[in-house]
């Protein structure tokens, strides 16, 4: 983060520009430049752009956002965010949150910061997750999704925060290549309790999975592995309520949020 801040207070004061004056010449705000400059947020590929073309430096800025990102993803997530770009199908079973790429912004900040990390590294990690979701769910060919979640995922945070977020989840689920599942708390002890994982199905008949823990997650691609990760979904999507149901549970949730 530290190369892109010095390039951009380099440029800027190489041109006796304020950061209002350098955001209104390439229409944004002045505050999203002095967020950057602070280390606060990287800019979208085409603000870099935008950046790169008023200051004539090429690429420089683009290639300096895009080792911010790089370096903001761990290395055992970059594999798997590449096969969830080219996934035409996505299964995801997550007993505890809201998966990833259909979090709101506000529901990942309330998850990071729980987790005692630094504003700054909640703010790019936000960022992060929030360019996967442009490159899968809002993709213009998305994959197909289905997302399971516990019950208890409904009712966990600061309401604020929740009214949001499942709100979110009823709009996604009324699109035609996303359902949102859940698993009723009167489902009881099942095999998904032991933790979430995700399944990708890539082009050419390609299978991989997804395991996440507190420290790191890894992408399975055993034959083995991949089939009791099969056997666990058919599991945990028998136990949920049908999607009509599902959504009438969440809709709930959203009001006893008030």
């Amino acid at each position: 983060m530290s190369d892109l801040r010095q390039i951009l207070r380099r440029l800027r004061s190489a041109k006796k520009m304020t950061q209002d004056q350098t955001g209104a010449a390439i229409n944004v705000s002045g505050s999203l430049i002095a967020a950057i400059e602070s280390g606060r947020l990287v800019p979208q590929p085409d603000t870099a752009e935008r950046l790169d073309a008023f200051f004539g430096t090429g690429d420089e800025i683009q290639r300096a956002a895009d080792a911010v990102r790089e370096d903001a993803q761990a290395p055992w997530l970059r594999p798997w965010t590449e096969n969830e770009r080219r996934a035409v199908l996505l299964r995801a079973f997550q007993p505890n949150l809201i998966p990833g790429l259909l979090q709101t912004e506000a529901y990942t900040r309330a998850v990071l910061s729980g987790g005692r990390l630094p504003d700054e590294a909640v703010e790019r990690t936000t960022q992060v997750r929030k360019e996967r979701q442009a490159a899968t769910v809002d993709r213009p060919e998305p994959p197909m999704v289905t997302a399971v979640l516990g019950e208890s995922v409904l009712r966990c945070g600061p309401p604020e925060v929740m009214k949001d977020q499942l709100e979110h989840l009823v709009d996604i689920g009324h699109r035609n290549r996303v359902q949102v599942l859940v698993v009723p708390r009167t489902a009881g002890l099942h095999i998904g309790m032991s933790g979430p994982f995700v399944l990708a199905a890539l082009p050419g008949g390609v299978r991989a999975g997804y395991l996440d823990d507190q420290l790191r997650g890894r992408v399975v691609t055993d034959p083995a592995e991949l089939t009791g990760l099969e056997l666990a979904w058919e599991i945990v999507t028998g136990l949920a309520l049908p999607v009509d149901q599902s959504r009438d549970l969440i809709v709930k949730a959203v009001e006893e949020h008030g």
